[in-house]
């Protein structure tokens, strides 16, 4: 399914959320988080809608923040965007965090009541990946996420939302993205994304403090 593809899927399915949840928003890496799924299997009462598009970078949540933010109404947002950019050698850390800024900006203001939480970007496994990525995580880092994201926690003070890193348990000794864990050397693995899913849960079900 294409970009556009999904857009017009989430425009439809957007009709009929409840406003209030919890939303989820990105690229792949949110996309491919199945918050719904481990939801059901959990028997959780807590309603989440993923809004993540694969392949999407900072630019193009910005012009379609409607559809996978602000339609939703969201009490709590999700945040994972950007890491696109960081394999684009053209794009910026300063455009990206431009572009970050201007979402975050908008949300404030046509949803001042939205609690935000951005998250750490995930860690690489350069060693672990095929051979088809290695040229994109030449440019995508360990060394150049870290500096992303202290990028991010220091937006997320400005805009008075809540940073939150709950990478730990995806990672090995050497701070990379566990091989077991890894599709590629960059996406995540169902069971990553299951070890990681009660921290995600934690803040997702914490108190309202806005």
């Amino acid at each position: 399914m294409t970009k556009e593809e999904k857009i017009a899927r989430y425009r439809e399915l957007n009709q009929k959320v409840i406003p209030g949840q919890i939303v989820c928003a990105g690229s792949s890496l949110m996309e491919m988080f199945p918050v719904e799924k481990f939801i059901n299997e959990d028997q959780l009462d807590t309603t989440i809608y993923n809004r993540g598009i694969g392949g999407f970078i900072t630019d193009e949540l910005l012009k379609n923040v409607d559809v996978c933010i602000l339609d939703l109404k969201p009490s709590r947002l999700f945040i994972n965007i950007g890491t696109n950019d960081l394999s684009d050698p053209a794009i910026s850390m300063n455009q990206m965090i431009a572009n970050y800024d201007r979402i975050l900006s908008i949300v404030e203001t046509k949803l001042p009541d939205t609690e935000i939480y951005m998250m750490a970007y995930y860690p690489i496994n350069y060693e672990a990946a095929t051979e088809e990525m290695k040229p994109c995580l030449r440019i995508r880092t360990n060394e150049k996420i870290a500096a992303a994201n202290k990028a991010v926690e220091k937006l997320a003070e400005k805009h008075h939302a809540k940073y939150i890193d709950i990478n730990d348990p995806l990672k090995d000794e050497l701070g990379n993205l566990k091989a077991e864990y890894t599709v590629e050397g960059m996406h995540i693995k169902e069971e990553g994304y299951r070890i990681i899913f009660d921290l995600f849960m934690g803040y997702a079900k914490e108190p309202h403090w806005k």
